[in-house]
């Protein structure tokens, strides 16, 4: 048997196994779920500067919320559910950087809290982390470095 034909045979097979896949309603359903998640951050927000706080702390109100829900319904298996769901739309940054990082850390528990969990925790998140944090530092020196000559030249 030639081998393109082989592979023609093949690419058939495939096709007629895998299932096709409903784009428009996936794509739906990541709109409304991701709306949805950022309308819940928007209602926070709202209330927070209802109670009197300023748009700074409002807004690491409901980054600390945000992260903690999506980190207890990954706790209790729902958000994988949501994620099958509402695909991309399930991860915003800030809840699917949280499942990212509570999903290992729960998968190898059973190898112990510190080569389990903590060895574990930051394998999907760790790099992110490493490039944030040193992004953070370097942008920091530099605003040091061109904020201490500006005074200085006043």
């Amino acid at each position: 048997m030639d081998p393109t034909e082989s592979k023609k045979i093949y690419q058939e097979y495939v096709n007629k196994k895998s299932p096709n896949s409903p784009i428009l309603k996936n794509c739906f359903n990541a709109f409304w779920v991701g709306g949805l998640i950022c309308t819940i951050g928007q209602v926070i927000l709202n209330i927070c500067k209802q109670r009197g706080f300023d748009t700074t702390i409002s807004a690491t109100i409901v980054s600390i919320l945000l992260i903690g829900i999506s980190a207890f319904l990954t706790g209790l298996n729902l958000f994988n559910k949501i994620g099958k769901f509402a695909g991309a739309g399930s991860l915003i940054p800030i809840t699917g950087f949280a499942n990212s990082i509570v999903s290992p850390a729960m998968e190898y528990k059973s190898e112990g809290y510190v080569l389990g969990v903590g060895g574990k925790m930051f394998t999907v998140a760790g790099p992110v982390l490493v490039f944030g944090i040193s992004t953070s530092i370097i942008v920091g020196i530099i605003y040091l470095i061109f904020s201490t000559q500006s005074i200085t030249l006043v």
